[in-house]
């Protein structure tokens, strides 16, 4: 709690993320800290060690955000739900008695169509699991294959009809710029996404990400940028006229159903993160702080009360950590924001917005950081400016 160098007037929502880092395979490629589980199954001890070192991690983080309620929780992984329905809700039972939730918290738990997994819905929504995300990412049988999923398109179909009944509002995710995808094919997967009627529906393009096996085997047939940009406005097209409206760069909604736990990381909230390898960004009324657990299972379980990394964010780093935040919303955020999130006057970024302004990049209005059509097409551009 040593005196920092900001001054923020208000301390933003507080996040929880839990990390639960087990998969049945690792994709080829997937860039996060997941991990191929023996056998087949997660082993009911394990589940209950981690459980256990996952309460540990969160009774040694409460002195950083001691009395401040919890908007929204995220659980991530991995694949959470080869955690049984009794374990999640031991789990979501652990965070309430040592957290304050907000009234409507938010609780996201992230789900594969596999067929053990989707008989487990109705338990997760029974053990207080609000809005489920369902990793579809494609509803071809050859490019799931491609992409190293083990479930098939069928199973998709299953779980989301499965998911639409057990929840008021889920997340579907889909995957687009596939190898050798086309137009038409995108189409397809998109009708066939629509036609569930998604509350919300995240559309990621596929990335060659380093250290992931695609990275060393990269394959054939990817589409080149300007095939993407044009699968995109299909995607914006086609999502719009189904009443989905884009509200960040990779996010579609209905009207209320935007994901309140991932709003607040791109409006540079607070998150406090436990489990392998989280990330957490606390503030205080003078520093803003960094943290990372252990990444190995292993070494998370046998150290969970310490962390393996912690550090300030410096005074000039935090322009750009919130850019890179703030201006993949489609809306932007207020400028008074910028200066009670960082700690920062607006005079500390006037000299990238007025050039952001003059590119076309970011729209006149002198009380909003809002990108234009051009600044959300060439987003790493305008990003750029704050670095």
């Amino acid at each position: 709690m040593r005196p920092g160098t900001l001054q923020l007037p208000a301390l933003p929502p507080l996040a929880l993320y839990v990390h639960l880092p087990w998969c049945l395979r690792k994709c080829p490629y997937c860039d996060f800290n997941s991990h191929e589980v023996k056998d087949g199954a997660l082993a009911a001890d394990t589940a209950a060690a981690y459980l256990a070192a996952l309460r540990t991690d969160l009774e040694a983080a409460l002195p950083l955000i001691w009395g401040r309620p919890v908007v929204s929780i995220f659980i991530g992984g991995g694949t959470p739900s080869l955690f049984d329905p009794g374990q999640i809700a031991q789990l979501i039972s652990d965070v309430r008695a040592r957290l304050p939730l907000e009234a409507g918290c938010e609780i996201t738990l992230e789900a594969n169509p596999g067929t053990f997994e989707r008989e487990r819905f109705r338990g997760f929504r029974e053990a207080g699991v609000t809005r489920l995300s369902v990793g579809v990412q494609s509803f071809d049988d050859a490019q799931l294959k491609k992409l190293g999923r083990v479930h098939s398109a069928g199973q998709a179909r299953e779980a989301l009809a499965e998911a639409a009944s057990a929840f008021e509002t889920f997340n579907l995710d889909l995957m687009y710029a596939l190898p050798g995808q086309t137009l038409d094919d995108l189409a397809l997967e998109l009708d066939t996404a629509l036609a569930f009627k998604p509350p919300h529906l995240s559309i990621y393009h596929l990335t060659i990400e380093p250290n992931t096996v695609f990275a060393t085997r990269t394959p054939a047939g990817l589409p080149d940028p300007d095939l993407a940009s044009d699968m995109l406005d299909r995607i914006a097209r086609k999502t719009s006229a189904a009443g989905l409206s884009r509200y960040e760069v990779s996010a579609f909604a209905r009207d209320g159903h935007r994901c309140a736990h991932n709003l607040n990381y791109w409006q540079f909230g607070d998150y406090l993160g436990i489990g392998a390898g989280a990330h957490s960004k606390l503030s205080f009324p003078n520093r803003v702080l960094r943290q990372v657990r252990w990444r190995e299972p292993a070494a998370f379980m046998a150290q969970a009360d310490k962390v393996s990394n912690e550090h300030e964010v410096a005074r000039k780093d935090l322009p750009f950590e919130f850019m890179l935040n703030a201006l993949r919303l489609k809306e932007g955020v207020a400028l008074v924001q910028y200066l009670e999130r960082t700690g920062l006057p607006p005079s500390s970024i006037a000299s990238a917005l007025e050039t952001a302004r003059a590119r076309g990049l970011l729209a006149a209005d002198p009380a909003r950081i809002r990108p234009t059509e051009r600044g959300f097409d060439f987003l790493s551009d305008l990003q750029q400016l704050f670095l």
